[in-house]
């Protein structure tokens, strides 16, 4: 099932939120923290395929802070209007939309945070500063200025060795900061795990979406033992 959901931060602000549930009992709680093309078709494949595997997923608009119903694509003019918005948006009141996003996800169990490029670096701030179960971060190029925080949950981290937006001096610290966090480095670039890029590298992404599965597969388990 699809909806289209209202979500409210902490701070009265609503946005727009696009749900997608499983077939069956959900496993859990996943929120999916969008690129900054926003939560476009791709964002929206994203959060399926999770329901397929037996998630509740939403992905919450974040760019409804300053334009709703933004939905951009990858070349470069998008892109740079893209960024143009994210750079508006402070990075406090996102993590007040993952929160929102996150209670609604409750509902179902136990919440992970998940987050694509801009949304990587948003889900280890929720890991960070957010009671949620566990983050996956998928190439987040500001995870390095906030490096210095520490998460509180289980925490995946997915990189590229070719990313010229995290390079690897950048994530080099980050792992010396954090050796108990879980990280990986596949021979591809940035978004190597959209298939609407061209930086798009299959074998890279098949294999961080095992490690993905696997490690979301054992948070679940913890809440049964």
């Amino acid at each position: 099932m699809r909806s289209r959901e209202i979500l409210t931060a902490a701070d009265g602000h609503q946005l727009g939120a696009y749900v997608a549930s499983p077939a069956g009992v959900p496993l859990g709680g996943l929120v999916v923290c969008q690129e900054v093309m926003g939560v476009n078709a791709h964002i929206r494949d994203v959060a399926e395929r999770y329901a397929r595997q037996g998630y509740l997923a939403i992905a919450p608009a974040f760019f409804d802070r300053k334009q709703r119903d933004v939905e951009l694509g990858y070349t470069g003019d998008d892109v740079a209007r893209g960024r143009d918005i994210r750079n508006s948006i402070p990075w406090n009141d996102v993590v007040l939309d993952v929160d929102a996003a996150a209670k609604y996800a409750g509902r179902a169990g136990r919440v992970t945070v998940v987050g694509y490029c801009w949304g990587g670096s948003i889900a280890w701030l929720a890991a960070c500063r957010l009671p949620i179960a566990a983050a996956i971060c998928f190439y987040g190029g500001q995870i390095h200025p906030h490096r210095r925080e520490t998460p509180g949950c289980p925490t995946l981290l997915h990189f590229g060795e070719t990313d010229r937006l995290v390079p690897m001096d950048h994530v080099e610290d980050i792992r010396k900061l954090h050796p108990d966090v879980e990280s990986y480095v596949y021979p591809a670039g940035h978004g190597f795990d959209c298939d609407a890029r061209s930086e798009f590298d299959s074998e890279s992404s098949r294999l961080a979406r095992k490690r993905t599965g696997e490690f979301l597969t054992a948070q679940f388990q913890k809440e049964n033992r």
